[in-house]
């Protein structure tokens, strides 16, 4: 009977990776005046909340390693995300970022194969454990390969976004039977 409390207990999820998915990827995004929000994004996050699922990112972000922006610039900007998230009654319940880059410029950056930089699972791995996510009820949207790979070897199913509008891409995933 705690085996099956247990199951219970655990939770579904859905993982975005950010750059691409639910912003536009200008390349390097760590700044608030750079940031765009997908079409659809804000109303995909809604639905993942309403559907009783965690909304969760995770997100390799190798312009801190090269330099570009710090982590507090990356903080900032997920902090102004979810302003606008709950303008419209949505969040994000945990925020996933790997800093870390074989070529970095700081050498407190520097790893040649970190386990949190997708295609390691490491970022969606900690947040299984963190929250309590099943993975059978769990899936990555992504709009790379490395996203997907990430999503294989943590053991939950992989979505690849293409672009277009968020919102209906993830209709079409059927999220509430997650």
């Amino acid at each position: 009977m705690a085996i099956i409390q247990e199951a219970t207990k655990r939770r579904a999820a859905v993982i975005f990776d950010r750059d691409g998915v639910l912003n536009v990827d200008h390349g390097y995004v760590g700044d608030v005046s750079r940031f765009e929000w997908i079409a659809g994004a804000r109303a995909a996050v809604r639905r993942v909340n309403q559907a009783g699922a965690l909304a969760i990112v995770a997100t390799n972000q190798s312009g801190v390693a090269r330099g570009y922006f710090s982590e507090t610039d990356v903080a900032r900007l997920h902090e102004a995300m979810q302003t606008d998230l709950a303008a419209e009654g949505a969040h994000i319940d945990a925020f996933y970022m790997c800093p870390f880059f074989a070529e970095a410029a700081a050498p407190r950056y520097v790893h040649p194969d970190h386990p949190d930089r997708k295609p390691n699972p490491g970022m969606i791995v900690r947040a299984i454990a963190d929250w309590s996510i099943d993975p059978a009820r769990a899936v990555m949207i992504g709009d790379k390969a490395s996203d997907m790979e990430a999503a294989r070897r943590a053991g939950i199913t992989g979505a690849l976004f293409a672009g277009g509008d968020l919102d209906a891409f993830l209709q079409g995933l059927r999220i509430e039977n997650l």
